[in-house]
């Protein structure tokens, strides 16, 4: 299945300026309405409280008027009836009433309106005052009831007092905030939901413009960076990681495009010689014996093209996975120097090795890093010299082993360049026409392979040291 079909299929979520705006519309919404019910519940306890002490105040004042004046109806008349008549801003009727729960005194009209047995009972302590409650009256009216004991001055509670507030006001006001509120609440969220939407796609137009700068980049431009702009402090940490990314990419596609150079120079060389001797052998008839020296010949440039195609198979696969055992190094360098001193007692060349440790390393990949490096100092040391080939283990766990020779060394201008492959310096391309220069560039990739290091130390004409660092050997966890 191709990748267009793959991505068809995929399910559509919502964008982040969506998920955004939501998010902030619900957070307002939350607020707003705490806000609102937070109000709306302290305008009912602020209405509810003011209600409830004029009906206590209401029934101190009776009480007092009953404590002072038992016997005298008149002074109750005017508390019941025309005081409460009188008060326009506020409607309220009184009901005094026997211990026997006969009617002593009431505003008149006030049994149609609100029986007596509507009123919650009286607190037992006469002290007290009861909890109140609140009736709706046939007329559309609402009262808020409560009732006390009337205590004389003797301290005897005589008395049963009943008063009715008219709250119906109070109920309309609450009513009439809470259409209100609802209007606010609701132009709240579509107020909210706009403004969320603007603010974020403001301020997402930078990470739009960070898309847009990254998108124009191919690689005719990885020149350009976007650390270049100003960028908020959540992008240019981006930034700066996108930039570093286009580094490695430019320094990737310079290194390819060398290593293409230089690869396409490398198989030309053999195929035109080749191509050479096969001409000349057809140019004319030759004897068995030239025919033979043109085929050994060939089969000399086969042979290095082969190495050459296992070479960059090899650092082509050089990301693998490896699975590094255990290695005594002077083990394993002895069975190296058996083959590789055969080599050098050829050229006159003695080898040695001192120092032992043990190192994590793939075996095959540990011998072909070291033979590497055996091979160039042999290849590049004259007859008589001396090659070195030393390991140590240091005490935090970790491990070196040099390779030093007496050879023709290295110029300082190509130290920096010679694990890049393809690489040669003039002079080793005068000593060896038949090197490919990815020796030091394979020995690079099997060491990053292991988590180490190779290292170069040299002067020209007096030789060159080779270290390469193995990391600490660490227990399984």
């Amino acid at each position: 299945m191709s990748s267009t079909a793959r991505e068809g299929t995929r399910p559509e979520t919502l964008s982040l300026t969506a998920r955004l705006t939501i998010l902030s519309t619900l957070a307002t919404t939350c607020v707003l309405l705490f806000v609102i019910v937070f109000q709306f519940l302290a305008l009912a306890s602020d209405l509810e409280f003011e209600d409830n002490n004029f009906i206590i105040e209401k029934i101190r004042v009776i009480e007092a008027v009953i404590a002072r004046h038992p016997d005298d109806s008149a002074h109750l008349d005017q508390e019941v009836n025309w005081e409460g008549a009188m008060r326009q801003d506020t409607r309220y009727l009184v009901r005094i009433m026997g211990r026997q729960g006969n009617v002593v005194m009431e505003t008149r009209g006030m049994d149609r309106i609100v029986p007596a047995r509507q009123f919650p009972p009286p607190a037992r302590d006469s002290r007290a005052i009861g909890q109140g409650k609140k009736l709706h009256v046939p007329d559309g009216r609402i009262y808020l009831l409560n009732s006390a004991w009337g205590t004389s001055e003797k301290g005897l509670s005589s008395r049963v007092i009943q008063v009715a507030l008219d709250v119906t006001d109070d109920e309309e006001i609450l009513e009439g905030y809470k259409k209100k509120m609802a209007f606010v609440f609701l132009a709240g969220i579509c107020l909210s939901a706009a403004l969320s939407a603007v603010v974020v796609r403001r301020g997402l137009r930078p990470l739009a413009e960070i898309t847009g700068a990254a998108g124009r980049i191919d690689i005719t431009t990885l020149d350009e960076r976007l650390g270049a702009r100003v960028w908020p402090r959540e992008l240019a940490r981006f930034a700066a990681a996108f930039d570093g990314m286009l580094d490695r990419l430019e320094t990737s596609f310079d290194r390819l495009e060398a290593s293409s150079a230089n690869l396409a120079h490398e198989i030309r060389t053999p195929i035109n010689i080749l191509r050479g001797e096969a001409e000349e052998a057809i140019s004319r008839v030759r004897s068995s014996e030239e025919y033979r020296r043109v085929i050994e010949s060939s089969l000399e440039e086969y042979e290095r093209l082969s190495r050459l195609i296992d070479n960059i198979l090899f650092l082509a696969r050089a990301e693998q996975r490896i699975e590094p055992i255990p290695l005594n190094m002077r083990g394993e360098l002895e069975l190296l120097l058996d083959f590789y001193g055969t080599l050098a007692e050829e050229k006159e060349i003695t080898i040695s090795c001192s120092g032992r440790g043990e190192i994590h390393a793939d075996p095959l990949l540990f011998q072909r890093a070291v033979g590497n490096l055996l091979s160039n100092a042999i290849r590049y040391t004259p007859a008589g010299g001396a090659i070195t080939v030393s390991c140590i283990r240091d005490d935090d766990g970790s491990a070196r082993l040099t390779v030093t020779d007496t050879g023709i060394g290295i110029a300082p201008d190509d130290l920096p360049r010679i694990f890049d492959r393809f690489y040669r310096s003039s002079e080793a391309r005068a000593l060896n026409a038949q090197g490919t220069g990815l020796g030091l560039a394979i020995v690079r990739s099997i060491m990053d392979l292991h988590g180490g290091g190779v290292s170069v130390s040299s002067e020209p004409r007096r030789g060159t040291a080779v270290t390469l660092h193995f990391p600490a050997i660490t227990a399984p966890s």
